[in-house]
C-alpha cells in the first residue's frame, strides 16, 4: 500500500479532478469488479502483515459482508456469468473500508520503528 500515488495531487486541484473524473469512472467500469458485486478494497491482496492485521480489525458486519461479496463473485466467476444489474456495486457504494485501516497500521508501524531507533544524546 505504500506505492506512490498521484491521487492527492489531483484531488487538491479541482480543475484537474474535473478533467480526470470521466477517465476514472471509465477505468472503474472497465475493470469489471463492480459487475461482480465487489468493492475496490476487496481487490487488495492479503499477502502483507498490514493487510492481515487490518482484516482482523474490521468490524464483524463489514468482515461478513466482505466474505459474502468475495464468495458471490467467485461463484459468478465459476459460472462465467455476471451478476444481475441490480446487484452490481454502484459507484456511491464503492467506498474504501479497508484502506484507512491499512494506512493507520502502516503509520503505527512507522511510529514504532521511529521510536525503536530513537537515540538519546546527553549534553
Amino acid at each position: 500500500m505504500s506505492q506512490p500515488s498521484l491521487a492527492t495531487y489531483i484531488v487538491k486541484r479541482p480543475w484537474l479532478k474535473k478533467m480526470m473524473m470521466p477517465l476514472s469512472n471509465w477505468y472503474c467500469n472497465a475493470a469489471g469488479y463492480r459487475k461482480l458485486g465487489l468493492r475496490a478494497d476487496d481487490l487488495i491482496p492479503e499477502e502483507s502483515e498490514a493487510v492481515l492485521l487490518a482484516l482482523k480489525r474490521l468490524p464483524q458486519k463489514e468482515a461478513y459482508d466482505r466474505v459474502f461479496r468475495l464468495r458471490r463473485a467467485f461463484q459468478a466467476s465459476l459460472a462465467h456469468h455476471l451478476l444481475p444489474k441490480a446487484q452490481h456495486t454502484k459507484p456511491e457504494e464503492d467506498i474504501a473500508y479497508l484502506s484507512p485501516i491499512i494506512r493507520e497500521i502502516e503509520a503505527e508501524a512507522q511510529e514504532r520503528a521511529d521510536l525503536e531507533n530513537l537515540s538519546i544524546k546527553r549534553r
